[in-house]
């Protein structure tokens, strides 16, 4: 899986393939109105993984609303979530990319009724996809180990973010 590794930041720069989209409700609609898709996360930290999944909807020209969980940096979560804003931030703005970013309390869970209006949808990576061998849980621990491996598994933007935070 090493030579994998290495092997990611390549591969997740070559392409952005779709994704097996299963929907799990609401029709899908033609967005005419610059409606937003959502994504909630942790997103600790913000590797390629989670920039192929909001790929999938800004590459059909559909705006993302990145909802960020406010929790407290803990072992699991290194970084606040302001700093996780911030990552999130500089990352589309240097791609130019339509996102907005907020912060949301802590959720027990996602709920939702018949005929909401929207499209509720999972993604699931190709099975050649990078992103199947990416693992914020790996990359943390690489981080703390002080293997420079996850170096590969989030963009070049956000190395220094990163080190610096952790290194407070």
């Amino acid at each position: 899986m090493d030579g994998q590794l290495q092997n990611l930041k390549t591969l997740f720069l070559k392409q952005s393939k779709m994704w097996k989209k299963i929907n799990h409700g609401g029709e899908p609609t033609k967005n005419i109105d610059k409606k937003y898709a959502i994504f909630v996360g942790r997103y600790q930290p913000y590797h390629f993984g989670h920039i192929e999944l909001i790929k999938q909807k800004l590459n059909q020209g559909i705006p993302a609303l990145i909802m960020v969980r406010n929790i407290k940096p803990d072992e699991r979560n290194p970084f606040t979530t302001e700093q996780t804003v911030g990552m999130i931030k500089k990352y589309h703005a240097a791609h130019g990319d339509d996102v907005e970013v907020m912060i949301i309390p802590d959720i027990e869970s996602v709920n939702y009724g018949r005929g909401v209006g929207y499209e509720i949808n999972e993604y699931q990576p190709p099975s050649d996809s990078g992103a199947m061998f990416i693992s914020a849980t790996k990359i943390r621990e690489s981080i703390k180990n002080r293997d420079n491996s996850w170096k590969s598994m989030v963009d070049d933007s956000l190395h220094n973010d990163i080190e610096n935070f952790l290194s407070k």
